[in-house]
């Protein structure tokens, strides 16, 4: 097979070690019912909140433990391009069998559960869960129809101030909110003077990865009932979580 990056892998036999090092994907295996394959997760996993009980905790995303992940001995790692390092990966597929996912949209994330239901045996649950996920998309996308157009910049940390631009998964799930990203025109994450903040309806500040709260909202030049605090991972999470994710955002279209 191929991973998300076009980089080829072969398998003998179904994989029984997994580690992830994406803690949206963890919980998407782990709805995939491939809990007992896990060994060895990120200490960014927290669902289920349960997980890193018994299963090794091999770091972060970014700093991963290689020496902890060669005792393992997995022979499936599930990483991906925007989350984790080229050089961890590369370090990585010297030993390991390594799928890169890339996921912008929703094609490419029944992509990933497609690839990953298909190599672990489980393909009626993973056509079920593409099932749910396109069900409660359609039914959002026809609710959001008719909301007012919303120029929101969305901040993802403080100290510096960074926003969300365009080429990311949030910047996709804001458009789906109906929502004009007004630092759309900015690649990734770019740095924003917040004296110069673009005119918006409203600012998001979401809830990871910097823990925005209450209290940084004075902060903003902007008045308090235009800044909105929002749930993180509804926005960012692109696994299993997306069922969740669309009730979620009915409620918070409703409430600006």
């Amino acid at each position: 097979m191929k991973d998300q990056l076009n980089r080829a892998l072969n398998f003998e036999a179904i994989p029984q070690r997994i580690v992830c090092l994406v803690p949206s994907l963890t919980e998407l295996l782990v709805d995939l019912g491939l809990r007992r394959k896990l060994v060895g997760v990120t200490k960014f996993c927290v669902h289920p909140k349960d997980i890193k009980k018994n299963v090794e905790v091999i770091g972060g995303t970014k700093n991963i433990k290689l020496d902890k992940i060669k005792i393992l001995q997995p022979d499936f790692i599930l990483a991906n391009k925007e989350e984790n390092t080229f050089e961890d990966i590369d370090l990585l597929s010297n030993d390991f069998k390594v799928y890169v996912s890339d996921i912008n949209n929703l094609k490419d994330l029944e992509g990933l559960i497609t690839d990953v239901s298909f190599l672990f045996g489980v393909e009626e649950k993973g056509q079920q869960l593409i099932k749910d996920i396109e069900s409660r998309f359609l039914d959002f996308k026809n609710f959001v129809r008719n909301k007012p157009r919303l120029k929101v910049a969305y901040f993802i940390w403080r100290n510096p101030w960074m926003v969300v631009g365009s080429s990311t998964f949030i910047n996709y799930m804001l458009t789906l909110n109906n929502f004009e990203n007004v630092y759309a025109h900015l690649q990734r994450y770019p740095e924003v003077d917040i004296k110069a903040l673009k005119r918006v309806d409203y600012v998001l500040l979401s809830s990871e990865p910097f823990p925005f709260r209450n209290h940084h909202k004075p902060e903003l030049p902007v008045e308090d009932h235009k800044i909105e605090i929002v749930d993180g991972e509804y926005f960012s999470w692109y696994g299993s979580r997306l069922i969740k994710a669309f009730s979620y955002f009915k409620l918070l279209r409703d409430k600006l």
